[in-house]
C-alpha cells in the first residue's frame, strides 16, 4: 500500500547495474533516485532510459553555488522532466528563491511539474559534527526547522530530511510541504556513515511523504523481497 511513497537509491557506478535493480523491481516500484556517482557516470542518458521506462525520477544533485547559476542549472536540469530536484538550503534564501523562479519560467513551456527540494541537514551529521562545521551549540532540530521554513518562504515545495525532524517540519511549514525522507534503517542493516536514521514504519508514522532506500534493497540478495517486507 505504501510502495508508491518508496523511491530506490541507484547508486551505482554503471547503468547496466542501476537497470538490473529497475528490472528487478518493475512491478513494485515506480520511482528511483539519481545522485552523483550515476548521473556523471552516464549523465542525462540514464534520465532519458528511465523515462522511456515510465518510472519517476528523484535527480538528487544537491545543487549550491550562487544564486544565478544555480538558477540556470535549474533550467537545464528540467529539460529532462524530471520529478524532484534538489538543492541545499544552506545556498540562502535568494538562492531558493530563484530556484523557484526559474521552474516557474519553464514549467508551462516544458509541461513539467517538478518539485523543488532543499535539503536541510545530512542524515550523516549528529550534534557534535554540526558544531565541528559551523563552531556553535545547536540543536539539529532547530536548525532543521529553520532552514525548512526558509526553504517555505522561498516558494519550495518541500525538503529533504531525517525522519527525526518531521514532526516538527509539518508542525511548522504545514501538512502539505513535502519531507522527503533519507536515512531509512532496517533492522538487520547497520550503517556508519548514517546517524540520524528511523524504520519504514516509524518514519511514515511520523508523516514522511516519501522514503528514500538504498543499499538495504540494491545490495541484498533479494532486493524484491525486502521490498515486500519493508513495512512488516
Amino acid at each position: 500500500m505504501s510502495l508508491d511513497r518508496v523511491i530506490v537509491a541507484l547508486d551505482f557506478p554503471q547503468e547496466q547495474e542501476a537497470l538490473r535493480i529497475v528490472d528487478l523491481l518493475e512491478d513494485s516500484i515506480n520511482f528511483y533516485k539519481i545522485g552523483f556517482e550515476l548521473f556523471l557516470s552516464e549523465g542525462p542518458k540514464i534520465l532519458n532510459t528511465l523515462k522511456k521506462r515510465d518510472k519517476k525520477i528523484f535527480l538528487d544533485l544537491k545543487f549550491h553555488d550562487i544564486p544565478n547559476t544555480v538558477y540556470k542549472a535549474v533550467k537545464r536540469a528540467l529539460v529532462y522532466e524530471i520529478d524532484m530536484l534538489t538543492f541545499h538550503t544552506t545556498g540562502g534564501y535568494e538562492m531558493m528563491k530563484r530556484v523557484k523562479e526559474a521552474l516557474e519560467e519553464e514549467k508551462d513551456k516544458l509541461g513539467v511539474s517538478t518539485k523543488l527540494l532543499g535539503v536541510t541537514i545530512l542524515t550523516s551529521i549528529d550534534k557534535e559534527m554540526l558544531k565541528e562545521i559551523y563552531g556553535i551549540e545547536l540543536e539539529i532540530s532547530t536548525l532543521v526547522k529553520n532552514l525548512a521554513n526558509m526553504a517555505k518562504k522561498a516558494g519550495l515545495h518541500g525538503v529533504v530530511a531525517s525522519a527525526q525532524e518531521i514532526e516538527i517540519i509539518k508542525e511548522s511549514c504545514g501538512k502539505d510541504f513535502l519531507v522527503v525522507t533519507p536515512g531509512i534503517r532496517l533492522t538487520e542493516i547497520l550503517y556508519d556513515d548514517q546517524k540520524r536514521t528511523l524504520s519504514p514504519k516509524e518514519a511514515l508514522s511520523k508523516g514522511a511523504d516519501y522514503l528514500v532506500i538504498g543499499r538495504a534493497i540494491t545490495l541484498s540478495k533479494d532486493p524484491h523481497k525486502v521490498i515486500l517486507n519493508l513495512f512488516k
